[in-house]
């Protein structure tokens, strides 16, 4: 529960407050008044409810609808005139995060919060993170892939980084689960829209930078991208940072004067004598570890996992079996065909993870390597070019071209796209289940691959805004070994 005057006290310490309107004028009395409930959604409100009008495309009926249900409070950016009194701010995200904070007893306060931010990799060690800690801790994890509160039921998760009012809920559950720690993933797009401002992070790691995310309904230019991308840093306490990622230089300017670990083959923490399945660290995590996920890059993902850990009390011992244990679901996953073949399923979905994907197969698979690819409607347009010039590199690969969650776009459209930045003939076949089944069918022997990008674990297509019906990429290969 949280009273008015605690409510209207936020936001006068942020300036954030502009005024009340009241239908009635200034002549009424709102001491007194509890909100039990916070919502942004008009279906799930009650007459004890502050509600939040959130959104650029938030419209009155949505308000309407609201008070229909006994709504008599709200904070907006504007009056809606619906007869029931406005607090009115300049900024409802802002507002959001730090009423959620206060109404749900501050459990930020009671967890040792990780968060990971990276244009790649972030599932990946959100993961190596949750299985290091969880040898000796309790740990809670938010994650694109998978989210648990409580270590043994996990669900899929909506966004990357909730909004606000759901992040501090679930962090909220997590405490009444005893959990100790919270490992979460946090896009740009969380501080873009302010999902999570005022919070404080123990430690925050810089996994990596490339162009992403830059359309229309994300960020405008990849300066603003990494921007957002740096907040982390600047609300984290302590912070891992690759130093092996583009444009360190200026990350490292940031850090400097805070507690900071640098990783990667230009650091003190480095890897060495790596093969597929294990390598050799040096530095402050220096010992042999095993590893079930191949790829330098899953390597470096494993190593920035253990040193956050490291900061946050796990031993080498924690970290060394922690590693060990970690397979991430749609990352790297291998079937084999009865004919030898390997099947690699994984969510690299831009051009940089493209790269990485390919050049790991490669090494291992030196046979007939056939890629099946797309990419989503209506986000990361860049990314269609990206594929066609990453594809370019690899004059021996086949390429498949299919649909990719093309939401309101058309998928044909979408792979025509695609295809006209690559300098060779490909194969374009939209249902994404036919495309799978055919590149199985041309492989031969052991040294020949399929490659199945962009979709992971995702058990659905997002098709007009909904999810539509599909087993994912996994189940649908196994069908055809």
């Amino acid at each position: 529960m949280i009273t008015i005057e605690t409510v209207l006290d936020i936001l006068k310490n942020d300036q954030n407050y502009r005024q009340i309107n009241h239908p009635n004028g200034y002549f009424f009395n709102w001491q007194g008044v509890c909100f039990d409930n916070l919502s942004y959604d008009s279906r799930e409100v009650n007459a004890q409810t502050l509600f939040f009008a959130k959104g650029a495309s938030f419209k009155a009926e949505f308000l309407e609808q609201a008070v229909s249900k006994g709504l008599s409070w709200y904070i907006s950016e504007m009056d809606y005139d619906v007869g029931i009194p406005a607090i009115l701010v300049n900024d409802i995200k802002q507002a959001m995060s730090l009423i959620a904070m206060t109404f749900y007893n501050n459990p930020q306060d009671k967890l040792q919060l990780l968060a990971f931010t990276g244009t790649k990799g972030k599932t990946t060690a959100a993961y190596f993170a949750y299985h290091i800690l969880k040898q000796h801790y309790k740990p809670a994890m938010l994650s694109t892939m998978n989210t648990t509160l409580d270590g043994k039921t996990f669900f899929k998760s909506t966004l990357t980084t909730p909004e606000s009012l759901d992040l501090f809920k679930m962090m909220a559950e997590a405490v009444s689960n005893g959990m100790t720690h919270l490992i979460m993933e946090v896009s740009s797009q969380a501080y873009l829209v302010k999902r999570v401002y005022g919070l404080t992070f123990d430690v925050g790691v810089f996994l990596n930078i490339s162009p992403d995310h830059i359309g229309p309904i994300e960020h405008p230019t990849f300066e603003d991208y990494f921007y957002h991308k740096r907040l982390l840093m600047l609300n984290s306490q302590a912070v891992i940072v690759n130093s092996s990622m583009n444009h360190f230089q200026v990350v490292k300017e940031q850090v400097e004067t805070r507690p900071h670990d640098f990783y990667g083959q230009d650091s003190d923490n480095a890897i060495e004598n790596s093969s597929a399945f294990s390598f050799d660290a040096k530095g402050k995590l220096a010992g042999h570890y095993d590893i079930q996920l191949i790829g330098d890059f899953n390597q470096e993902n494993a190593i920035a996992a253990g040193l956050a850990c490291q900061r946050l009390g796990a031993s080498l011992e924690d970290i060394q079996k922690g590693i060990a244990e970690t397979s991430v679901p749609g990352r790297m996953e291998v079937l084999t065909q009865a004919n030898g073949a390997k099947v690699f399923v994984d969510y690299a979905h831009n051009g940089d993870s493209l790269t990485k994907l390919l050049d790991v197969v490669s090494q291992h698979q030196k046979g007939q390597i056939t890629l099946i690819l797309g990419a989503p409607g209506n986000k990361g347009e860049s990314r269609r070019a990206d594929f066609g010039h990453v594809i370019n590199q690899y004059p021996e690969l086949a390429v498949i071209l299919t649909a990719d969650d093309p939401n309101f776009e058309n998928p044909q459209t979408i792979s025509e796209e695609i295809a006209s930045h690559i300098d060779r003939p490909v194969n374009i076949i939209i249902d994404r289940e036919k495309a799978i089944q055919a590149a199985l069918t041309h492989t031969t022997n052991e040294d020949d691959a399929v490659i199945i990008a962009g979709k992971g674990a995702d058990a659905y297509q997002i098709v007009e805004g909904k999810h539509a019906e599909y087993a994912g990429d996994l189940e649908i290969a196994k069908s055809f070994l």
